[in-house]
C-alpha cells in the first residue's frame, strides 16, 4: 500500500472552514422523544448536551441502543479510568479525531494523566518516559488500528496484569472509539467552547504504520 492510503488528514488538511456535514440539533426542534432520548445525557456548563449527542440523535433508533453499550465502557467499565483513557487518547491520535480528543483530555486529567503524559500519547508507546503498563496500553492501540488485531506478546503482555474480561474490554474499547471517531470525523462535528482549547498532537509511531509488521501468531 502507498503511504497516501494510510494518511488521514487533520480538519485544517479538508474544509476546516466549512460548517459540519451534519450539524446538532437545535434544542427548539426536539420533539417529546428525541427529549426522552437525551433526558439521561450529562450537560456541560453552558446546560446542553455534547454535539456528539445531539447529532447521533438525528438517528434515534440507532442512538437508543448505542447509548447503553458506549455509558457502559465509559462509566462501568472493568478497566480503570487511566487505561480506558489512555486507550482512547491514543485512538483519537490514531484517527485523527479532534473531538473526540478535546472532549476526553479532561477526562484523562481527572483519572490522573498529567499534561505532559497527554502530550506523550502523541509520541507512542516508544517515547522516552512511559511506564512499561501504559507503553504496552499504546502499543495495544496502534496494533489494532493498524492490523486489526493485538500481536501474540501484546496480548501476552498485557494478561499480566489484565484479566480476561479485562483483555476483551481493550479491544472493544478501541473498536468502540474507532467507530465513534468514524462518525465524528465524517459529520464534521465541531467542539463546544472550553474544550476546543486542546490540541490534537502531530502523531509520530502511529499505528498506521506498516512498516516492520510482524504477525507472529498466524
Amino acid at each position: 500500500m502507498t503511504d497516501d492510503h494510510h494518511h488521514r488528514p487533520d480538519r485544517a488538511d479538508a474544509d476546516a472552514d466549512a460548517g459540519p456535514r451534519l450539524a446538532p440539533l437545535p434544542e427548539d426542534d426536539w420533539d417529546p422523544s428525541t427529549r426522552a432520548l437525551l433526558a439521561s445525557i450529562p450537560r456541560d456548563a453552558d446546560g446542553r448536551p455534547a454535539n456528539v449527542f445531539t447529532t447521533l440523535v438525528r438517528h434515534p433508533d440507532l442512538f437508543r441502543h448505542f447509548l447503553p453499550f458506549g455509558s457502559h465502557l465509559l462509566r462501568d467499565g472493568r478497566l480503570s479510568d487511566r487505561t480506558r483513557e489512555l486507550l482512547i487518547l491514543r485512538t483519537a491520535c490514531n484517527t485523527r479525531a479532534e473531538y473526540e480528543w478535546g472532549r476526553h483530555a479532561p477526562l484523562a486529567r481527572a483519572a490522573g494523566v498529567t499534561d505532559e503524559e497527554i502530550r506523550r500519547v502523541g509520541e507512542g508507546p516508544d517515547a522516552r518516559g512511559w511506564a512499561p503498563s501504559d507503553a504496552r496500553l499504546l502499543r495495544a492501540a496502534d496494533e489494532l488500528h493498524r492490523d486489526a488485531r493485538l500481536s501474540a506478546a501484546t496480548w501476552a503482555a498485557l494478561a499480566a496484569d489484565h484479566d480476561e474480561a479485562q483483555l476483551i474490554e481493550i479491544t472493544m474499547l478501541v473498536g468502540q472509539y474507532h467507530m465513534v471517531a468514524f462518525f465524528l470525523n465524517s459529520a464534521g462535528t465541531r467542539l463546544e467552547p472550553g474544550f476546543d482549547a486542546e490540541t490534537l498532537p502531530t502523531t509520530a509511531g502511529t499505528g498506521a504504520d506498516t512498516a516492520g509488521r510482524e504477525h507472529d501468531d498466524v
